[in-house]
């Protein structure tokens, strides 16, 4: 592994604030558009876009604006709406050395306790854990949120009163416009060690156009901010909103703007496919032009890749611009890809290699070549409770050691030592991250397949009762009735018994009932069976939007689970499948051993899971407090100067379940098996 991963022929800079001032002054990137911000309105696209040096003059003046009323190494709460302006404050708070903290805006109007929502609980965890010094909003989101908690009493009311509201129009119109850099830049959470990284493996150039409609709250959204700008060149924006509404509108942004490179979560390619098809509008498609396909989201199934690729064929798509990538906040995002950078390579899709209809997200290299010993990222596969690496085709824990290993856990030490300094048995000095997530090795060419998280392994309450990853059980619930079910909304979890929950899709009134209901839990109680021999106890069928999820789209299914069993999720329909007479009935032509789920039956169930619930609902203000930070790997002496509390959560709860239940189980079937290889992570019940 190597420390210092620059190019001699890039204009390499220690921290990434000074590649913005080096783009600036350059003839050929003065007034090139560095990111564009395009909205989809009736009439066709619309766009803006803000130049390298109007962004680096932009930076200097509000950096200068805001260390009027601040210092350096406060924080700052972004409430801030997607868009240039957001991408203007980020880089002046950098610039500034302020610790950046976007979060996204909760409902202004729903500020009393009884309105609140999933972002307002996010808000006071942030507050509570970061205690910024201001917070910056849009003028009109301070005086309607000002006005709401004025009169309040409660905790979140209290802490924003107390906090100094700065507008961003006042930061970004009536401050004064810099002819020259006068402060010095600053080190950069996302550590530059990892955006050197991800530019050379992606080969990212000043020719390239990023096309990218992530969360500019999220890591991998933040991410990619920092990679426009250490490889000078031009990023369109489009606010995650967009997309869901109409999926087709990111290819149509590839397609307007000639991207070479678009990274999405992996959900969105079955979600293209099925409402935002070849034929589904007015501008015809042109895909030839990328490069780089980047799948940011694992586990990524080869089936939606192969759909997608089928789909969009006629549109000019390279195959071999498919690029399954693995990245975690703990590793400031970025990890590895399977995306070979050189053209002549015969291992890119479709030629990629497969496991459990899984597609790779590295390639290490064989054990004799020399690639791996000069990795700028270390990757291992280890046996969770000997920490001793296992052999290639046996499942383990994924170990990730590099010069962009976060610092840890802001405010936890015990559990940063437990994550961050993580090693192999019989080795001293380099630590590892301990990633959370099970992976396998395979192949000439050492692929690594990440199969799951480890917290998120399931038994399949059948005759065998293995362990299983719950994506695979999802997967296999949501083929069976995927013209009913919304993608990308099943999960899977156990509850002394094996559970789905699936949203139900947007449907007329007539094309619902009892009826529909019954046959699609059937049908999924049948697909799981013949997928993946699991015996489904339990289906509950939900609306739009009542599974929770994090700030990348992942599936919360601990949060499920509790809000299921203690019945504030309440299903639109819910069966119960019982093993013996009834199964046997419904072979007779009898009940079908289902039958309508009744919520009075459950209680005394509910109630018995509602006394370990407490112990969930005590502990999970704990875990919502569990927020990542992380220092330049290039100044480390110095502060850290960009926060980000949105992703990494979700990992995080589920780690720290695992890690507290692994101290207490013992070693449950030592050799059982996950497909063709075992799995030992077999995480205990829920606390």
């Amino acid at each position: 592994m190597t420390c210092e991963n620059y190019d001699p022929c890039f204009p390499d800079q220690p921290v990434v604030d000074r590649y913005l001032a080096i783009w600036a002054i350059q003839p050929s990137f003065r007034d090139k558009p560095a990111f564009i911000w395009t909205q989809d309105a009736p009439s066709g696209l619309t766009w803006t876009s803000i130049t390298y040096s109007e962004l680096d003059n932009a930076a200097e003046a509000m950096a200068s604006q805001l260390l009027c009323t601040l210092n350096r190494g406060d924080s700052l709460l972004l409430l801030c709406s997607p868009g240039l302006r957001l991408v203007k404050l980020l880089f002046s708070c950098q610039r500034a050395g302020i610790v950046a903290v976007p979060v996204i805006p909760p409902d202004p109007s729903a500020f009393s306790p009884a309105c609140r929502g999933p972002a307002h609980h996010h808000l006071l965890r942030v507050v509570s854990q970061v205690k910024p010094n201001a917070v910056v909003a849009d003028r009109h989101y301070i005086a309607a949120v000002t006005g709401s908690v004025s009169s309040s009493d409660d905790r979140l009311g209290h802490l924003l009163q107390k906090l100094r509201w700065l507008s961003v129009e006042h930061l970004d119109d009536e401050c004064p416009r810099a002819a020259a850099s006068s402060l010095s830049p600053s080190p950069y959470l996302g550590s530059a060690h990892n955006v050197r990284a991800a530019r050379k493996a992606y080969d990212l150039q000043p020719s390239s156009v990023v096309v990218s409609w992530l969360p500019q709250y999220h890591d991998c959204g933040l991410m990619f901010l920092l990679l426009t700008v250490v490889a000078g060149a031009t990023c369109v924006l489009a606010s995650p909103s967009a997309f869901l509404h109409r999926p087709r509108l990111w290819l149509e942004l590839v397609t307007e703007f000639h991207a070479t490179c678009t990274p999405v979560p992996a959900f969105a390619l079955p979600l293209v496919v099925q409402r935002g098809g070849i034929n589904h509008g007015k501008l015809p498609l042109k895909l030839g032009s990328l490069r780089n396909l980047i799948l940011i989201n694992e586990p990524v199934y080869k089936s939606y890749v192969d759909e997608f690729v089928k789909e969009f064929a006629a549109a000019g798509i390279d195959p071999s611009s498919v690029a399954p990538s693995y990245g975690l906040a703990e590793n400031c995002t970025f990890v590895s890809t399977a995306w070979p950078s050189d053209e002549g390579c015969r291992s890119r899709y479709p030629n990629m290699p497969s496991y459990n209809r899984l597609l790779p997200s590295a390639r290490l290299g064989s054990l004799s070549s020399s690639a791996s010993e000069g990795a700028d990222i270390d990757i291992v596969v280890v046996d969770e409770e000997t920490c001793e690496p296992v052999d290639d085709g046996v499942e383990g824990e994924i170990w990730v050691s590099s010069a962009s290993n976060a610092s840890g856990y802001l405010g936890h030490p015990s559990l940063t030592r437990e994550v961050f300094h993580g090693r192999l048995r019989g080795e001293t000095g380099r630590c590892f991250v301990r990633t959370g997530d099970q992976g396998v090795i395979g192949g000439e060419e050492r692929y690594l397949y990440v199969t799951g998280r480890d917290s998120d392994v399931i038994r399949t309450h059948d005759e065998r009762n293995q362990c299983v990853h719950a994506h695979y059980i999802e997967s296999a619930a949501y083929s069976s009735s995927s013209k009913q079910l919304r993608g990308g909304c099943v999960v899977a979890f156990d509850a002394e018994q094996l559970v789905v929950m699936a949203e139900l899709q947007k449907k007329k009134e007539e094309e619902r009932g009892v009826d529909v209901y019954r046959e699609i839990c059937e049908k999924i109680r049948e697909g799981v069976r013949k997928e993946e021999g699991g015996r489904v106890g339990w289906v509950a069928l939900v609306e739009r939007g009542s599974i929770p999820k994090t700030t990348s789209g992942k599936p919360r299914r601990w949060l499920a689970r509790q809000k299921l069993l203690e019945g504030s999720l309440r299903p639109v329909y819910e069966a119960r499948f019982v093993a013996g007479r009834h199964e046997a009935s419904a072979r007779d032509g009898g009940e079908g051993g289902v039958r309508q789920g009744n919520v009075a039956s459950l209680m005394p169930y509910r109630r018995r899971i509602r006394r370990s619930g407490m112990a969930v609902s005590s502990s999970s203000d704990f875990l919502a407090s569990l927020q990542l930070i992380d220092t330049s790997s290039c100044l480390k002496e110095q502060k850290v100067q960009w926060m980000n509390v949105g992703e990494g959560r979700g990992r995080l709860e589920g780690r720290v379940r695992y890690l507290r239940g692994q101290r207490r189980r013992r070693r449950v079937n030592e050799h059982e098996a996950v497909g063709p290889s075992r799995c030992e992570g077999w995480p205990p019940p829920a606390v």
